[in-house]
């Protein structure tokens, strides 16, 4: 799966927005690397992710706040999906 995916370093500017999400409390510290996830998705300019963590990231309660946070900060919303929905959208 690597030759599909683009390694990026952590940022300050990733961090930061990590910080600004659990500030938000919309994860609690515990689950920062979730957080960070999305962080680093967002600074990078990501289209969307894809992950099957639906406790923390495709979630319908947290996906509005992680973009509230977003825009907040200067940053365009991100697209979060699990697989199946990816695989259902794929059906044409």
């Amino acid at each position: 799966m690597l030759q599909y995916c683009e390694i990026v370093p952590v940022s300050n500017e990733a961090l930061k927005l990590q910080q600004a999400y659990l500030n938000a409390e919309i994860l609690h510290k515990k689950w920062e690397d979730d957080a960070l996830h999305v962080a680093l998705a967002s600074v990078n300019v990501c289209d969307f992710i894809v992950s099957w963590n639906f406790r923390h990231i495709v979630n319908f309660r947290k996906i509005p706040l992680y973009n509230a946070i977003n825009v907040l900060n200067g940053y365009q919303e991100i697209q979060i999906y699990s697989p199946l929905e990816l695989e259902a959208g794929n059906e044409d």
